[in-house]
């Protein structure tokens, strides 16, 4: 059967940003081949061929639009890259192989020697590493500062900042910081802001709408959502891919496969139904652990008691799906609760389908200093939670078994 020689049709409403999330998470971006399919084709494939030298020719000067190599862009990486940026309201959107390779490319890609970065001291361990190791080997020094200061965030600016960053809510205190106030104050010194929206999802917190410049996300957690795939993007203005992100992606290669992308474009579909379940699971768990024996402390943004609730209903659409908790006896004390616990599973992942608990000050943290935990609020007792899919009684009744083993 010979395939049709007819532009194929795309999912272009006159608006695409009038439809509900859980609209654009289905239809965003997606692009047919002349095949019809109803799944996003993957285009697993290398390169791509021209009819004749002129216009290969004519394709690497950028005056034919189309695709050259799937290291600078690929049709299944596309449609995922448009989706994302559709569900964010962003004007462009670029995949990478990981949420780390999305932090650092959206950083280093802005950044020479001399300029100055000014983070919240509360970040993913990976990313203080790449704050307090990495950029320095280029010249570029870093300030970290208590995110929850404001004042300390201006103080902290110089006429050689060029970068603001933090993760709101935090990993894995779930601090949360002003968006909307660190944006001004960014802008105020003449810096970007990028912000790491992971914990929050696309759905929970809008970070364009509060003033960021540019977001980013490890899609390896609930974008996947069932512990697949790695991938990561980047959202900014197309200002922004052009002047800095573009050619830096281009040519250090840190480029998602389109295998990867086409897991990704299958998550987001039910993006909206699996976060939605998962948060009301982490209320319900978060309340259940406030009652439980040995517990010390809960730290959920949807409780009447995190520290910043007040911030939590300004800026969120809802507690999210992770709860942090704090059980008595310290390492010994979170170990063994972890031990006994027998649906949830030990792992360092989050935003999957599979409910996960993980230990920080021995992972995700490890790296750090007890000193340097304690400034972050990250106790030998302090346990993080991803909440999953399951029953949330089955996973309440998981809890209290292990919560009664302390």
């Amino acid at each position: 059967m010979s395939v049709a020689q007819k532009p194929a049709p795309k999912f272009i409403p006159k608006d695409p940003l009038t439809l509900h999330p859980e609209t654009r998470l289905v239809h965003g971006g997606t692009t047919r081949s002349p095949y019809g399919e109803t799944s996003e084709a993957l285009f697993l494939t290398q390169g791509f061929v021209y009819d004749n030298a002129e216009s290969c020719e004519a394709r690497f000067k950028g005056e034919d639009p189309g695709f050259v190599y799937s290291r600078y862009g690929n049709p299944t990486t596309a449609m995922f890259e448009e989706r994302m940026a559709l569900l964010e309201g962003a004007e462009a959107a670029r995949a990478t192989a990981s949420g780390m390779a999305a932090v650092n490319a959206a950083l280093l890609c802005q950044l020479s020697a001399g300029d100055h970065v000014v983070a919240a001291r509360a970040l993913f361990g990976s990313c203080r590493w790449i704050l307090e190791d990495f950029l320095p080997r280029f010249g570029i020094e870093t300030t970290l500062v208590d995110g929850t200061d404001l004042a300390a965030w201006q103080a902290a600016a110089r006429p050689s900042t060029k970068v603001f960053f933090l993760e709101s809510p935090t990993n894995p205190t779930l601090e949360l910081i002003d968006i909307a106030a660190v944006a001004q104050i960014a802008h105020a010194a003449g810096a970007r802001l990028v912000v790491d929206n992971v914990f929050a999802t696309p759905l929970l917190q809008h970070p364009f709408e509060l003033g960021a410049d540019i977001v980013v996300y490890s899609t390896t957690k609930h974008v996947d959502g069932q512990g697949r795939c790695l991938g990561g993007v980047i959202l900014s203005s197309q200002q922004f891919v052009t002047d800095h992100l573009q050619t830096f992606l281009r040519q250090t290669g840190p480029s998602i496969s389109p295998f990867n992308a086409w897991i990704m474009l299958k998550g987001l579909e039910t993006l909206a139904l699996r976060v939605e379940r998962m948060q009301a699971s982490a209320g319900r768990i978060a309340d259940a652990l406030a009652g439980l024996p040995k517990i010390e402390t809960v730290l959920y943004p949807g409780r009447a008691d995190h520290p910043q609730a007040e911030l939590a209903r300004r800026q969120m659409k809802g507690g999210g799906t992770l709860v942090t908790f704090v059980v008595e006896g310290g390492k010994e004390g979170a170990f063994r609760f972890a031990n006994a616990l027998g649906l949830i599973r030990i792992s360092n992942n989050l935003g999957d389908a599979k409910s996960l608990i993980t230990h920080p000050a021995t992972t995700t943290h490890q790296r750090f200093t007890p000193e340097a935990r304690a400034e972050m609020g990250i106790s030998d007792g302090l346990l993080r939670l991803s909440v999953g899919l399951e029953h949330p009684d089955d996973l309440i009744a998981d809890l209290a078994t292990a919560a009664g083993a302390l």
